[in-house]
């Protein structure tokens, strides 16, 4: 894939990949756009789509569900209100089900609740009728974006944009048939880990994100 803005990594930070998914983008047309980024990594991306795009920026929080033995692997994910959504293959491999998950799930749930409410700014933005354009910095297993995108749709949004710089190609097949369009810069045949193709990945921050949300006003 031709990508003239290709590092040594794909991308120096989260900054620059927000920039080039914003260009992107520019093609897009977007009635009324509403901008969220999943936290935590997702805000620094979506931060440069919502000055592209001229849209509010607003945080949007998902929590994985870790397998047992494996944590950093999302069998799952929960937003703060709904149900959990889960990845039934690897659920099966695992040997697992909601009632083995259900500990795991309350408690992401709660932590989803308490980063909202950490990063509400004002009222709520109203999402009815709108174009909502959901930005991440990466798609591994797309667990969180799927439990997001099933939870916007509780809002009756005109249309879900999915945007991420980079993502599994097998998870940006999955996520078509959740949002409106997946827009997806790269989509690397060996991809492994969101953080390889990036520069700097390190942890986005709270007080990054307030930072950031302060700066769009």
């Amino acid at each position: 894939m031709a990508f003239p803005d290709r590092t040594t990594a794909g991308y120096a930070d989260r900054r620059h990949a927000g920039r080039v998914l914003a260009r992107r983008m520019s093609g897009l047309e977007l009635t009324d756009p509403v901008v969220l980024g999943l936290a935590r990594g997702g805000v620094p991306v979506a931060a440069e789509v919502a000055r592209a795009l001229k849209a509010p920026l607003r945080v949007c929080v998902a929590r994985k569900i870790g397998a047992p033995s494996q944590p950093e692997l999302a069998v799952g994910a929960v937003t703060a209100e709904g149900p959990a959504s889960y990845d039934p293959h690897l659920v099966r491999s695992f040997h697992l089900d909601e009632r083995t998950l259900h500990a795991a799930c309350e408690r992401e749930r709660a932590e989803a609740r308490r980063r909202e409410r950490l990063f509400q700014r004002g009222e709520p933005v109203p999402l009815a009728g709108r174009d909502v354009v959901l930005v991440d910095d990466g798609l591994a297993t797309g667990a969180t974006a799927r439990a997001a995108v099933r939870m916007l749709r509780e809002s009756a949004p005109r249309s879900i944009v999915l945007a991420v710089p980079v993502g599994s190609p097998d998870a940006v097949a999955a996520l078509r048939q959740e949002a409106d369009e997946v827009l997806c810069v790269l989509q690397p045949v060996g991809f492994a880990a969101v953080g390889q193709w990036y520069r700097d990945f390190r942890a986005t921050t709270d007080q990054e994100i307030h930072d950031i949300l302060a700066e769009s006003g």
